[in-house]
């Protein structure tokens, strides 16, 4: 250990100023670890800097306050104790400190993911609230309208914690909030549904990769997140539902975009890992202090950019440096919100300002000015701007974002989404997928049907994560996330389902109620639930059960001229593709088919016999019919169909 001492001070005093502090750390222990591994190991900055605060609630390796010797100290007390835990209380004997180091960075994956916060105490509450939920993957089958897709909206709305109201346009408003918030999404399956769609795949993008680039000639191909990632990424960086009496709100705050280092440039993540760990965020543009009063006038910031700015060329108040400079100094208030984008389709952090211009002065001359921040979300990875915003990011530094474009209700859930205090379990997402069955399942879910499972989540029993073939990522779906299906039995039966599927869902059956129909048939002046049931009874005995009609077909019904509407439009032709345009059994089902080869004109349906062509008329040939349905003018007669 001595040697790690005398190594640390021989370093500090000789400078090394080429490389940055993490580079010092990371070059210092990596060389050490391998002469001394049982008292170093390598150490990437940030990592044991997030494992050491959320251990301790203190941060360790800061340059501002650097005393390298101090906070290996520091290091290797905290790791002889883990040592010491590990070998007496866990009976596992870790050979050396990348033994310890191993296990906390499996560890620290999990614990910035579910957000634990700087009290351990906290972390494990939080994990236990994680696994305290019990995901739901449900699928609702039955013959169209049938209620499925709506059920599936008053059902998403109960697993995400709200109250569900008994009025339906009440029903829809609340489902349309959790829409716009992110925290149901809604997808229809199809037979053209594939992984890239679904999960994730590469897109060729053009244009600039990162904020200040030049924009590229050609195309480069790009790992896009599908909405299953999309969502399960949400839900797993959720912490707590957004109704709290200190929940965030954007009413009477501006909003800005702001770029901390180039999101392309690895030696530039210094910043944003500075900026998060110091709780503020910086701006780069001239190495001039700005804290003098005088600088709220532009004018000001414009005459001394002219006069003592590096930055060649001709200075207008349009200029980066002086625009930019007011805006971060002036503009941006106390309470506004910021957004730090990463490159120009992705932001990585959202805070609020809680303090006023401040210079820092750096011996490489960037980055020296700051604002004290709150950070309220924040994840390396990054979200696509899509998720909140109409439009992708520009390359300036800092700006106002438009209010029209931005969508509100997703930016306050993200804002309000990893503050845990007082909150007994995190906030629940739900995907829907309509028509799960007309998509090839084994195709869309590819290796996510294993970890589908509800002990296979996240948090769970037995969790498991897959690495994802295209972004190499190692993935795993939240306990907090359910997934509701809809299957159109008439599309495709439930026993020709992917058995994999049928394995990790529940199965509920919707069948027509013609019960339901009772307030609408007061309206009508038509017994609608005998008349479905009569339909009904007739399909399955000449077809099967799977190809009824769904009582919601006559559920907006309030006139007999809404009922024909129905039975013209929807009802006949719907029919007439169950049985493959087979009129005479059409006919049966509607009542209208009568014995013998005569002409008949019955309550929907008329026929008539055509006539043989010329040397088919020798009385030997078959009657062929022509089928048609009433006109409008006549209208339908219901009697057969309602007679009891």
């Amino acid at each position: 250990m001595a040697e790690a001492y005398d190594a640390l001070n021989a370093l500090r005093e000789r400078g090394a100023t080429s490389l940055t502090y993490g580079e010092k750390i990371n070059v210092l222990s990596s060389t050490l670890a391998m002469v001394r591994p049982s008292a170093m190991a390598p150490l990437k900055i940030t990592r044991i800097n997030e494992v050491w605060e959320a251990l301790s609630g203190e941060k360790l390796f800061v340059e501002a306050q650097s005393d390298m010797a101090r906070d290996y100290r520091r290091l290797a007390e905290g790791f002889t104790e883990l040592f010491e835990i590990m070998r007496d209380e866990w009976r596992w004997e870790p050979q050396d400190w990348l033994d310890i180091q191993g296990f906390l960075w499996i560890a620290s994956d999990r614990t910035v993911r579910i957000q634990v916060g700087a009290d351990s105490a906290n972390g494990r509450a939080g994990m236990e609230r994680a696994m305290s939920i019990t995901p739901v993957n449900l699928i609702l089958y039955g013959p169209p309208g049938t209620g499925k897709t709506f059920t599936t909206a008053t059902e998403a709305v109960r697993l995400c914690g709200e109250p569900v109201p008994e009025n339906r346009a009440e029903l829809m408003a609340a489902y349309q909030s959790l829409l716009s918030a992110g925290r149901i999404e809604f997808v229809t399956f199809h037979q053209s549904m594939s992984y890239e769609d679904f999960v994730e795949g590469l897109r060729p993008m053009t244009g600039s990769e990162g904020d200040r680039e030049p924009e590229s000639t050609g195309f480069r191909l790009e790992t896009v997140q599908g909405i299953f990632r999309r969502i399960a990424k949400r839900a797993e960086t959720s912490g707590a539902a957004s109704a709290r009496s200190d929940t965030i709100k954007i009413s009477g705050r501006q909003v800005f975009k702001m770029s901390v280092g180039r999101a392309s440039a690895e030696e530039d993540s210094r910043f944003f890992d500075e900026a998060i760990q110091e709780k503020c965020v910086l701006l780069n543009w001239e190495d001039l202090n700005w804290s003098d009063g005088k600088y709220a006038d532009i004018a000001e910031v414009l005459k001394t950019c002219q006069n003592e700015g590096r930055i060649p060329g001709p200075i207008t108040a349009q200029s980066g440096q002086v625009l930019q400079t007011d805006i971060f100094r002036n503009r941006l208030k106390i309470g506004d919100i910021v957004i730090i984008s990463k490159g120009n389709k992705r932001f990585r952090a959202i805070g609020e300002i809680v303090g006023e211009y401040e210079y820092h002065a750096r011996h490489e001359g960037i980055y020296a000015h700051r604002r004290a921040a709150r950070w309220l979300w924040n994840d390396a990875d990054g979200m696509p701007v899509s998720e909140i915003y109409q439009k992708d990011f520009t390359q300036a530094a800092i700006y106002q974002l438009n209010k029209d474009s931005l969508n509100i209700p997703a930016l306050e859930r993200y804002m309000n989404s990893q503050n845990t205090d007082g909150v007994t379990e995190p906030a629940s997402f739900v995907l829907i997928i309509d028509e799960i069955n007309r998509a090839n399942i084994s195709k869309v879910f590819g290796e996510l049907i294993t970890i589908l499972e509800i002990d296979k989540r996240l948090s769970q029993p037995n969790a498991l994560r897959v690495r994802l073939p295209y972004s190499g990522d190692e993935f795993g779906v939240p306990s907090n996330l359910h997934i509701l299906g809809t299957m159109n039995t008439a599309d495709r039966s439930i026993a020709l389902l992917d058995t994999a599927l049928r394995r990790r869902f529940s199965f509920f059956e919707m069948m027509p109620d013609a019960s339901l129909l009772e307030n609408v048939a007061s309206k009508c002046g038509i017994d609608l639930p005998r008349l479905l049931s009569t339909i009904n009874e007739r399909i399955e005995y000449l077809y099967d059960r799977e190809h009824q009609i769904g009582h919601a077909y006559f559920m907006a019904c309030g006139s007999r001229a809404d009922v024909d509407e129905v039975m013209r439009h929807k009802v006949i032709p719907l029919l007439a593709e169950y049985f493959f345009e087979d009129w005479a059994k059409i006919a049966a089902v509607l009542g209208d088919l009568e014995p013998g080869e005569g002409p008949i004109k019955g309550g929907f349906l008329k026929r008539a016999i055509l006539k043989a062509p010329p040397g088919l008329d020798d009385g030997e040939a078959l009657s062929r019919f022509r089928w048609e349905v009433r006109p409008e003018a006549e209208g339908f007669d219901y009697g057969k169909l309602v007679e009891r």
